[in-house]
């Protein structure tokens, strides 16, 4: 059921969880090298999970109430990637051995967290609104 909103916007969230994180690096190592998602388990997991969250939550188009629950826990663990990213950076930031330079990659969580509350939003909007028809019968 693409022609939701809602469902356009988990699409556009699940992209930032799929594809985008083999596009654009997480941080430059100082020797020049990028490092992308792929090289730590850790972030493999919760990316493969925050896309496996927005996928079942498309696919459970039907039942509203589950979907906007699918999307509540979607944002927690996107939230908690960002708390991951963010402490890996402080905890190495700087000119330090490891990392020298951010990537736009720390920044995907955010893209997807954005979308995925205005899904809910209109998810919310639509449970409402099935809601007031059902009171006017």
């Amino acid at each position: 059921m693409l022609q939701r909103v809602q469902s356009i916007y988990l699409l556009i969230a699940m992209i930032a969880t799929i594809v985008l994180p083999f596009l654009f690096p997480l941080w430059t190592l100082q020797n020049g090298k990028d490092f992308y998602f792929m090289l730590d388990l850790n972030f493999v997991v919760l990316f493969g999970l925050s896309s496996t969250l927005s996928l079942l939550s498309i696919v459970s188009y039907k039942k509203r109430q589950n979907q906007f629950v699918i999307g509540r826990l979607n944002i927690i663990l996107n939230l908690i990637l960002l708390g991951l990213f963010v402490y890996r950076s402080l905890n190495l930031s700087g000119e330090t051995v490891e990392v020298s330079e951010k990537g736009i990659g720390m920044f995907l969580p955010i893209v997807a967290i954005v979308f995925l509350v205005l899904a809910n939003k209109s998810i919310k909007k639509d449970e409402d609104l099935v809601k007031s028809v059902d009171r006017l019968r």
